[in-house]
């Protein structure tokens, strides 16, 4: 996902090289597709890389464009998505005191004509088709560019000139400054207050990556708010820990639901470095970007980590295996999410990623780890392009059964009370499922919505697999219809209720109908 002025070659290969052929390791048998598995893409807005497509699509255009995307990664069995809403100090929503992005309108500050909420949009549809949202922000970067004319009047930038300093021509928040903590948790709460959100993301943009000949703009600052810190360097690393602590703290006191991870660069510091850091030797977060990652899960700051492991197996630099195992090792019980570089397949000067099981095996080698919780893929764009044939392998064998996300007991481990009254009716060419709300859960939080599971009439009813699920519905309605039903087949239904972090109850009753 580290996609910036470079943007489609990623600031690892930058610093690592070209990666070596790259067989996988011996990754033992699965037998079964996990019921429980994140299973997301970045659909990154910043200079239209997968939506929009471009800026002078009208709103009609542009809306399509964002619903066949939902689509299509429901197809392709996907049951999340990374929604970029703020690239650079800008919105991609309506409730906003930032200006409207210029990646929308092709003009900073200009609102969609006819005027609609592209973040209230995505929520609706993604929800419909079984899948959260996760809004994703860009914390401190502002601008994309140096042409700061161009920029809207009520822009962050022209209010406060103070609170940035220009690095590599681009403008960037100053996390030295207080007011500028504030302010962006400020901005990120008034998406969790205002939008049905399932969490709130964060990519690896700390302080900037290294540019030679470039110097951060942040001594005044460090003079005059570095307190006891003698080392510049941890200063600005405390900074940037001051914002992902307040921010956490903030989001579970406004909604305590809400998901909260962010997306660091995939090597928090080389061994070389720092004697608990990984085996491998490339660019890292902790000493460059000054993002302690590891930090922030240690403290259970975060609910979830993904990151950034754009790599091969065995890549002598920095391989795939030894990162994830690392970051295995390191996740303290919080959830670990790999982010997969579905951009590299079949890269022209990467022939590991030229290896159609490459991406299959880290697959694989994912759900061989009982650490890891799922996957992110960088980006959609890439998905959709299907190159080596990966999202049509996605669709018909890797996530070819329907998958809830991993539940967050830290933050809620309750279930709801089981379904009642299940009845099912065989009518011609479907079955029609009616069932009553369950009783108030423990806790008293409402039903969110429902899981329909269907068994054959000779097969055990267990709802831990997930070959069995029919329908995963983020609703309350109280009706189902099944028309892959056949004629003449008995099933057995059963029908779960879940609550909005995803916890599951008891199955109902089961019931039997013969299909007509």
């Amino acid at each position: 996902m580290a996609v910036c002025k470079r943007l489609f070659f990623t600031i690892s290969a930058i610093y690592l090289g070209l990666t070596s052929q790259a067989q996988s390791p011996v990754i033992p048998p699965q037998d079964m597709a996990p019921k429980r598995e994140f299973r997301a893409a970045w659909i990154a807005t910043v200079v239209n890389i997968d939506w929009p497509s471009s800026p002078r699509l009208s709103t009609a255009q542009q809306k399509k464009e964002l619903t066949d995307i939902l689509d299509f990664d429901k197809q392709i069995g996907l049951n999340a998505a990374m929604f970029q809403v703020r690239p650079a100090a800008d919105a991609f929503y309506f409730k906003s005191k930032e200006p409207w992005s210029k990646w929308l309108t092709g003009k900073q500050g200009q609102a969609p004509d006819p005027v609609y909420d592209p973040l209230d949009l995505a929520i609706t549809e993604a929800h419909k088709r079984g899948m959260e949202l996760h809004a994703w922000f860009n914390p401190y970067r502002a601008t994309m560019d140096g042409n700061f004319a161009a920029l809207a009047p009520q822009h962050i930038t022209r209010i406060k000139p103070e609170w940035f300093f220009i690095y590599d021509n681009i403008k960037l928040f100053n996390p030295g400054i207080p007011e500028v903590r504030d302010y962006i948790i400020e901005v990120i709460l008034n998406v969790v207050d205002n939008y049905d959100i399932d969490g709130v993301h964060m990519d690896d943009y700390f302080y900037p990556y290294r540019v030679a000949g470039q110097k951060i703009g942040d001594a005044d600052a460090f003079k005059k708010y570095g307190g006891d810190f003698t080392n510049i360097d941890d200063w600005r690393r405390n900074n940037v820990n001051l914002l992902i602590k307040a921010l956490g703290d903030s989001i579970h006191k406004h909604k305590p639901f809400m998901k909260y991870g962010i997306s660091p660069m995939g090597i928090w510091a080389n061994k070389s470095q720092n004697p608990e850091g990984s085996d491998t030797h490339g660019g890292d977060s902790y000493y460059e970007l000054y993002a302690d990652s590891r930090k922030w899960i240690k403290e259970g700051w975060v609910d979830y980590i993904n990151p950034q492991l754009y790599w091969t197996f065995k890549y002598r630099l920095a391989a795939f295996e030894t990162l994830l195992d690392w970051w295995s090792d390191n996740t303290y019980g919080r959830h670990l999410y790999i982010g997969m570089a579905a951009y590299r397949i079949n890269e022209r000067l990467s022939p590991g990623f030229k290896i159609p099981s490459q991406m299959p095996d880290q697959i694989k080698y994912i759900r061989a780890n009982p650490r890891v919780q799922g996957s992110v893929y960088f980006s959609q764009k890439s998905l959709i392009n299907n190159p080596l044939g990966f999202a049509d392998s996605l669709k018909k064998t890797y996530y070819n059964h329907p998958a809830l996300p991993p539940v967050m007991i830290w933050l809620d481990s309750i279930p709801p009370n089981q379904p009642q009254q299940l009845l099912a009716t065989a009518l011609p060419g479907k079955v029609s499922l009616k069932w009553t709300a369950p009783l108030p859960a423990r806790d008293k939080e409402a039903t969110y919505g429902y899981v329909i599971y269907r068994f054959g009439a000779d097969e055990k009813v267990d709802v831990g697999r997930a070959e069995n699920i029919l329908s995963i519905r983020y609703n309350t309605e109280q009706l189902f219809e099944d028309r892959t039903a056949e004629k003449g087949k008995k099933y057995i239904y059963v029908i779960t209720a879940i609550d909005r972090l995803k916890n599951e109850s008891e199955h109902s009753e089961p019931v039997t109908v013969v299909g007509k």
